[in-house]
């Protein structure tokens, strides 16, 4: 399941890539999309420590979008901030673990399952971007 701090995360995105302004104060994006303000400060703090975002300080300062909206996929959000798409260690792709209570990975149908679920996930959230979430035609 989505964490509200991932969505969260995606509403502040959308509304970053929405926005013609250069640079957005988080009271504002916060505001928008009726996020908590000190809850969006983490997540964009988390974001901007992975490149997704940067921030400019000053009286004009904010946040803003640190690449292309063509260019940030929705499974790189979630994983930044939820962490691994699979439902279960031993399918993760990313942070793979073997389970301990399995005596035979290769032909254990849970993990065939939920290999199927994470892929499943992976090739809607790694095929879509912030571009196609705001109607924007990716070049």
């Amino acid at each position: 399941m989505l964490s509200m701090k991932a969505k969260y995360a995606l509403k502040a995105l959308i509304y970053m890539a929405q926005s013609d302004a250069p640079q957005l104060p988080s009271k504002q994006i916060a505001e928008a999309e009726n996020i908590p303000q000190k809850f969006l400060d983490n997540i964009l703090q988390e974001l901007r420590q992975n490149g997704i975002v940067d921030s400019k300080r000053g009286i004009f300062g904010g946040y803003f979008l640190a690449k292309s909206p063509k260019d940030i996929f929705l499974g790189d959000i979630i994983r930044i901030i939820d962490g691994p798409l699979a439902p279960i260690r031993c399918a993760s792709l990313t942070a793979y673990q073997k389970c301990e209570d399995c005596r035979d990975e290769a032909a254990c149908r849970l993990r065939h399952v939920m290999l199927d679920v994470r892929n499943a996930m992976s090739n809607i959230l790694d095929g879509r971007c912030l571009a196609d979430l705001i109607g924007v035609k990716a070049a």
